[in-house]
Formats: structure tokens, sequence, C-alpha cells
């Protein structure tokens, strides 16, 4: 059993008080508390300037880390903004905010953005938070923490259940936080999201520290938090759900005629694009081409919607239909960077056996080091390296590709050595 394991899994080397064990370990062991009340009851929801100053002003009196969390409503509203922010910081106890009603964060978030920051998976709210002003320079991400740490099950919830030996009541997490008024459970359930994230940080630092990762978790902190926002999605439409089956381009033409009506639709009512047609329904139309609405309407997915609508949907079906060849998108995306690598052992049968080496000495090292593989290593990284080697396979070289492909130093200096021996093996 590795560190972390032993951690998780051993009840002396937790707290049931949401403080961090001593170093000698000295909780007392007894079975996870529920925790059922935030510590000072649920705050009221911030939703006017007046209050919002006045949190703001709390907050940039407190001290010590402040914890962050988002609630969105993924799967009711279209797109992925914020529905209530909420933090928590010493000194200055827990804010619930309606960032409807206060669209703009940035004063607090300019009051707080020099403070480290602890949030559960950051890479998940960090966008919507930017979008209503909220921008950290530090943070502290207590799920990728439990990763590098070792730990098997990351949600928050298991995680201040195995290192905090709380239970969070986690009956909330998927509902339409865009309802207005919030219900008091779920207010509840946010502020408790919030209670104990600066308690799990500081018993996760001590146990990367413990294991000697600390370092390589700030870089990770360092690289998420000073990330540009993303590029957006190229041809999105082909992420629908059962494009495999789709292989014509006329096909691939009524896929992306749908989706991109469905997406107007969905953003004029301001739902999320499944409640308008789902992605079942557009790819039976691809598949079936039909000539008319009457045809469509036999779909599955097209049988209860009004005339008007499939009038709407059968436009565009038809707009795809009357597009030339040249018009028509191409089967797959452009490929930048290596194929994929089903197709090396015809392609190239060196970097393919380069890439079964170096994918057998990464994933012994993750092991070895009580990771998963992908946060050691990104998969892309291994396999750019191996498509196109550097021409002397020597640590220097290996580590300048590395990094060139965005590796941080941690895991250059632990990927490098075990890569060009593996390159090396690939290559013999």
């Amino acid at each position: 059993m590795t560190d972390a394991h032993e951690t998780a899994a051993d009840p002396s080397l937790r707290t049931t008080g949401g403080a961090p064990p001593d170093d000698a370990g000295s909780s007392a062991s007894q079975a996870p508390t529920p925790l059922l009340e935030p510590r000072e009851g649920i705050p009221p929801v911030i939703a006017d300037a007046t209050a919002l100053a006045e949190v703001t002003a709390a907050f940039a009196a407190g001290h010590g880390p402040v914890a962050v969390d988002a609630e969105r409503a993924s799967g009711y509203r279209y797109g992925q903004r914020a529905y209530l922010v909420q933090l928590r910081r010493e000194g200055a106890g827990t804010a619930l905010i309606d960032p409807v009603a206060c669209p703009d964060l940035s004063e607090l978030g300019a009051a707080i953005a020099d403070t480290e920051w602890v949030l559960h998976a950051a890479t998940q709210d960090l966008p919507c938070l930017r979008d209503i002003g909220m921008v950290p320079t530090r943070i502290f991400d207590t799920e990728l923490a439990g990763r590098l740490a070792g730990f098997p099950r990351v949600g928050l919830g298991a995680m201040v259940e195995n290192v905090l030996g709380f239970v969070l009541e986690k009956g909330h997490s998927a509902v339409d936080w865009s309802t207005r008024p919030l219900p008091e459970p779920w207010l509840r359930y946010a502020a408790l999201d919030v209670e104990l994230l600066v308690d799990l940080r500081d018993a996760l630092e001590k146990e990367l520290d413990r294991q000697g990762k600390l370092e390589w978790a700030r870089q990770e902190f360092d690289a998420i938090a000073s990330a540009p926002p993303p590029e957006p999605r190229k041809d999105p439409w082909r992420r629908t759900s059962g494009m495999h089956k789709v292989r014509r381009r006329r096909q691939l033409a009524v896929v992306r005629e749908l989706w991109q009506t469905r997406d107007r639709i969905a953003q004029r009512r301001d739902v999320s694009p499944g409640k308008v047609l789902g992605d079942a329904a557009i790819v039976e139309a691809a598949l079936a081409l039909p000539p008319n609405a009457h045809a469509l309407a036999a779909l599955n997915g097209f049988g209860r919607v009004n005339r008007r609508q499939l009038e709407q949907w059968q436009s565009a079906v038809d707009r795809a239909r009357a597009l030339s060849e040249s018009q028509l998108p191409q089967p797959g995306q452009p490929v930048t960077g290596p194929p994929p690598p089903r197709a090396w052992a015809d392609k190239d049968p060196a970097a393919a056996a380069r890439l079964t080496a170096a994918r057998a000495a990464v994933t012994a090292l993750a092991e070895r080091l009580n990771m998963p593989q992908e946060n050691l290593i990104t998969p892309d990284t291994v396999r750019r390296v191996c498509w196109e080697p550097p021409a002397t396979l020597d640590e220097e070289s290996v580590g300048a590709a590395l990094a060139g492909h965005g590796a941080r130093p941690w895991q250059v200096e632990q990927v490098t050595p075990v890569l060009v021996r593996a390159l090396a093996e690939g290559a013999s």
C-alpha cells in the first residue's frame, strides 16, 4: 500500500475535526461525521451592490486562503455561466453571491486576487468565474492535489470523508441552479461545499509534502492559474454523440446544419441544446436524409415535434441536401500532430515500437509514483515525442522536447530518463 493510500485508509492519519492531523497522526479514530449545517448558518444570498460592497470589504480584510466554488446549470441552460458563487475565508465567513443579480464581481476578484484561491477541480470553475471578473493569480486545486497524492477517489465528497472524516450531502449537485429564489436546502449544500475546502487544502499540502510532491503540485497549480482562456473549439458539431455512425459527406452536412440550427435556438431561448433536440435525433436524420417533413416526423426524436418546428428542422436538412459537393464537410477533422496510434504500425513501424516501449515505461513510472499516468505526463506529449523524436536521444534533447510540448519542470525531470531508455529500446 502506498503512502497516500495509507493516509486515506488509516483513520489515525485523518482528522474528524476539520483540520489536518498533527505530525504524530494523533487524531481520534471514529466513523465519518455527517456535516449538516454551516458553522455560522446559511448566509443570505448577496443580490445587490450594497451587500456586495460589504462582502468585498470583509473578504479583503480576512486572512488566509479563500475557498471558492461556483454552481452552473449544465443540462438546463445554454452555456456554462455561473448561477451562484460561494466563498469562505477566515475572518470573513461564508458568502453566497448571485451573479445574475450581481454580474460584475471584478471588484471582489481584485480584492482577493493576490490571495491563494482554493478550488476543487479548478479548470471546471475558472472559465465561468473569469466571465464575471474573478481571476486568481494563485490557486490550490484539491482535486488535482488528491490525484498527485495517489488517492483513488478524488471527488469532493470522497476527499472530505477520507481526509477530514466528514460526510458531505451531495444530493443537489445536478439541480437547476438558475432557479430563483434558490431553495434553502440548495443554499445549505452550496455553503457546505466551501466549509472545509481550506481545511482539506491544509491536509493535502501536508500529505504532498510528506510524499515529496508539494513542489510538483505547485507547478501544476501555477500552470492552471496562468493558462490563457482556451481557443473556441473548431467544428464543435463534430462532437455530436453518435457521429461514428455518420460516414457520408452529405450526411455530415445534415449533422452540421441541424446542430447549428439547434445551437441558435438554444442560445436564443437560453436552454440546454439537448432540450431543444437530442443528439440521437440529429444522427437519425442525417442517416435517413428525409426528403420532406412527413418523412422526418417518422424518425425517432421528431414524432412529437409541432408542425412549425418540424418544418424548421426539415429546412436544415434541405439546406444540407442542396449543397454542392465542394461545400460538403470533409470526413474527420484536420489532424495536427501525429496520426491516431492505431495507424502507426502501417505508417511508421519504428514509431509504433517507440510508442509501445514509451507507454510501458511511463505506466510503470506512474505506478511507482502512485499517480494517474495522465497527471505524470499527457498521453499526447508522449505520442508527439515518439512520432518525431529528437535526432539525438539523450536527456538534454528529450527533456527539451518534453518542455517544448508544455511539460512542467517536475514532469521533465521525472519522465526524461525513462523516456530516453524507452526511445532507445524502441529504436533497437
